[in-house]
């Protein structure tokens, strides 16, 4: 079950090189301004639909910048769940090397998903407090594509999904994430099939709970680092992981400093501790295994 990745029928026309050099010599060099139909940009992009999902709730002005912001984070957060399924796909077909690509497309757009936070730099407690009530719960914590994410990464608790009950298909869709493995369990899957001693306790276990280091699992990594050949792919894969890894971390960093420029240590939105919540998520670490084997390498 998945509606990340729906694919859709052909929204425009295709056309080919020689078609496009014919349209080129039409319009002597300027661009096509008469269509049959739905401009093709709009058909594809559906950009008229995205410019009308921001409806305001007050008539401050700073709310848009802080609706279009969590907007454009739940948009990367879908587009970097979709690179951590096909780099687990191709992690479980035995092709590390190719799983490079989906993983280094991820870091550039986590990158791009922290740049997002520069864009409410401006919001002090006053600005935050003139539409802060008018929000009622809503909270970023509500998350359903976040929570898909940080699944993905192997940050499980299955306490998180019970918001989500009355939203049948997102609640579905977050069980199946849940129940299955990780990228970490698929690469630890594919260290075990390529002869590193990778405890059955942590190959089969309930997914739905948190991957808890192992000591085999970091002596495996130092062992794969100790290898600086140039064809050694899985140490690329380590280094790919790490990027997506820290670039997440930076997120995570990012949000915890936007609360206290907005709101300090007031209670959060959705019920929490609000600051306190968000620094003790900071403690549990993506790959865990990963950043501790470095201190023996």
């Amino acid at each position: 079950m998945e509606s990340t990745d729906v694919r859709a029928p052909a929204p425009v026309r295709p056309v080919s090189a020689a078609d496009r050099a014919a349209r080129a010599a039409a319009n002597r060099g300027g661009p096509t301004l008469e269509f049959a139909d739905q401009v093709p940009y709009d058909a594809y992009v559906r950009a008229s639909t995205l410019h009308g999902l921001q409806h305001r709730i007050t008539g401050e002005p700073g709310e848009m910048s802080f609706l279009m912001v969590s907007q454009i984070m739940e948009l990367y957060f879908k587009l970097i769940c979709f690179e951590l399924r096909e780099a687990s796909r191709l992690i479980r077909a035995d092709d590390p090397w190719g799983a490079l690509a989906p993983l280094r497309r991820a870091a550039l757009e986590l990158a791009g998903l922290n740049g997002a936070w520069a864009a409410l730099r401006w919001m002090t407690p006053a600005d935050f407090n003139r539409f802060r009530d008018e929000l009622g719960e809503a909270s970023g914590f509500q998350s359903a594509m976040y929570r898909q994410l940080e699944f993905l990464l192997g940050l499980r608790n299955p306490a998180l999904i019970r918001p989500f009950h009355r939203q049948t298909n997102v609640y579905d869709e977050l069980v199946v994430t849940l129940a299955a493995p990780s990228i970490w369990d698929d690469v630890l899957e594919l260290l075990h099939r390529r002869g590193f001693d990778v405890p059955a306790e942590v190959l089969r276990r309930d997914y739905s709970d948190e991957h808890e280091p192992a000591p085999a699992v970091e002596a495996a990594w130092i062992k794969i680092y100790a290898d600086g050949g140039p064809d050694n792919h899985l140490r690329m894969l380590g280094e790919a992981l790490a990027e997506v890894a820290e670039q997440f971390g930076d997120w995570r960093y990012q949000h915890v400093k936007a609360v206290q420029r907005s709101m300090g240590a007031k209670v959060g939105s959705g019920g929490s501790n609000g600051l306190a919540w968000l620094q003790r998520s900071m403690a549990r670490v993506v790959f865990p295994e990963l950043w501790s084997a470095r201190t023996a390498m």
